[in-house]
């Protein structure tokens, strides 16, 4: 007792009581090692939290009355966490399985409460032994402080120093660095992997022979866009009536040094390839690493019968996370740069001959889009609309729009206005319906189990407002807000949002893609009916059960 005495009890009670709160459910399921690696990270911010709070009523020099007393309070403080958390790793199974069922997912039947603790040992031990060295950089500089200054004076002193020290060694050289190494090695990827790919044959396709666009500056996510969209035999097999092949630009982060300089050589493929004469142009921002969805691109390319033409430029080589976490704006430069030089070509053509501009984005890719022009800039000659899918909670047009929302309306699914102009959806279905548009069409697509959209830095502190209210169905009864460790749940959710099934998390689903460009562009010559059966088409199951997304290889 006496050298569980010595250790810190209110260290040890926080974080038993973080641990145990870490194994209760939140937006993505987690498998045993997730789980473990989060508990482990939640008792280490609860074994700090402890260890501070013990410290300031000791330097507040507050007692208690009793001592002997106080000690055995905080005995059977410590062994009733104890037992909170025990209990919680038996009933983990039985919550995750809910998130699991909401989803669609077979539940986990292996119970294995001995493996998370035994994974949570050792981010628990790394954190706390970094936070043990450097409370002992503290106190070493106070004592050498106090031989000069008052001995409250240089605790403080050395407080601030050690902490100032930390925050610019972990966030300006350790953090960046780790950001630095992750950019050289996707960049590295993007240009390595598929190196050996042939160049495309088709003249009309970006870094063909024809191309102004070199072949090797196409990273492996842009020859994905460019080699694998529907052709007019298989828009004409899907939809049973004639069609155009699509036209697709794309520009990579090598293919030009600087984002006017991208938007500039995109425009000239446009040119040379005709895409200004098709019906429909869409600007795409693509994700982080430069992928473009093809869910996305494709459903709107089908339902127009290929009179599409579509861009999108590069501009990173991380995960949409990591680009959201470091420098969420990074592409909203490029996005600017695209639009206005687009904008301005799409303007000066007479009414009547120019296509129909849209904008569209998905994760990164949305908060990028919204960000590229304002309304207010184009109101005497508005673009005709956006889709803007999974826009991370970041995005300040977004955060905008969802706070002018209507009172009576839920956060994960706001109501504006008439919605004559901007209308968000949980899916497709969603936006069906005779409600009447505005000339410009901007629909936003968000799952309520997305924490890409639902995360929030004040999950520390503050309950979220998609917590409070009426709750969105597919998010889990059994999640409630704790301070910090929401905020870690919701942290750690984010890396894994694409791991969540199709229709739920960051996985958005072809038939959702489908309704919202129906709702956006109002595609001509398709019955109900048709579009019914063709939603039907595009969302049949592959060979693992799943919602196939290669639907155009499978259909040849």
């Amino acid at each position: 007792m006496r050298r569980l005495d010595a250790l810190s009890a209110g260290g040890w009670l926080f974080g038993l009581l973080f641990a145990a709160l870490s194994l209760t459910p939140s937006l993505i399921p987690r498998d045993v090692i997730v789980q473990g690696i989060l508990s482990g990270c939640t008792f280490a911010a609860g074994y700090g939290v402890g260890v501070f709070l013990e410290w300031l009523w000791n330097f507040l020099e507050l007692r208690w009355p009793n001592r002997r007393v106080a000690r055995w309070v905080g005995r059977l403080c410590a062994a009733a966490c104890l037992v909170l958390t025990v209990a919680f790793l038996w009933f983990w199974t039985g919550w995750q399985n809910s998130i699991r069922d909401g989803m669609g997912e077979a539940p986990l039947e292996a119970t294995q409460p001995l493996l998370v603790a035994l994974v949570a040992v050792l981010p628990a031990t790394f954190l706390i032994g970094l936070g043990t060295l450097i409370v002992g950089g503290v106190r070493v500089l106070a004592h050498w402080l106090e031989r000069r200054i008052p001995r409250r004076v240089a605790l403080v002193g050395a407080m601030l120093l050690v902490g100032l020290a930390t925050a610019t060694i972990g966030d300006g050289v350790i953090a960046r660095g780790l950001f630095f190494g992750a950019d050289r090695f996707y960049g590295n990827f993007d240009r390595l992997v598929g190196i050996s790919d042939p160049q495309p044959d088709d003249p009309l396709r970006s870094g063909s022979a024809a191309s102004l666009i070199a072949w090797d500056t196409i990273g492996i996510d842009a020859r994905v866009y460019v080699e694998t969209g529907p052709t007019a035999d298989d828009i004409a097999a899907l939809t049973g009536k004639p069609a155009q092949t699509p036209l697709r630009v794309y520009v990579g982060l090598r293919s030009a040094e600087t984002p006017e300089d991208r938007a500039a050589l995109a425009l000239a493929e446009m040119d040379r390839i005709g895409a200004f004469d098709k019906k429909i142009l869409a600007l795409i921002m693509p994700v982080g690493t430069g992928w473009a969805e093809p869910a996305a691109i494709d459903t709107l390319e089908i339902l127009h019968g290929g009179d599409v033409a579509s861009v999108a430029v590069q501009y990173s080589y991380l995960t949409s996370w990591l680009s959201l976490v470091s420098e969420p704006d990074i592409g909203v430069e490029t996005a600017r740069a695209l639009f206005n030089a687009v904008y301005e070509r799409w303007r000066a053509m007479p009414p009547e001959r120019r296509p129909r501009l849209y904008l569209h984005g998905l994760s990164l890719g949305a908060y990028s889009s919204a960000a590229s022009t304002s309304l207010y800039d184009v109101l005497s000659d508005p673009f005709d609309g956006a889709l803007w899918v999974g826009p991370p909670f970041a995005s300040a047009a977004w955060r905008s729009i969802t706070a002018n929302r209507e009172p009576d309306s839920p956060v994960w699914k706001p109501r504006i206005g008439q919605q004559t102009t901007v209308r968000f959806a949980n899916s497709g279905a969603d936006l069906e319906g005779d409600a009447p548009w505005g000339p410009v069409r901007i629909v936003y697509l968000q799952y309520p189990s997305d924490p890409i959209v639902f995360f929030d830095w004040s999950l520390l502190y503050r309950e979220p407002l998609w917590l409070s209210g009426t709750r969105a169905p597919s998010v889990s009864p059994l999640l409630n807000w704790y301070p910090v460790v929401t905020f870690l749940q919701l942290a750690l959710d984010m890396a894994l949002a694409q791991t969540a099934p199709i229709g739920f998390g960051h996985v958005y689903a072809p038939q959702d893609y489908l309704d919202g460009w129906v709702a956006v562009t109002l595609p001509d010559g398709l019955t109900a009916r048709e579009l019914e059966d063709l939603k039907a088409k595009l969302t049949r199951h592959g060979p693992r059960g799943r919602i196939d997304g290669g639907w155009f290889r499978s259909a040849r």
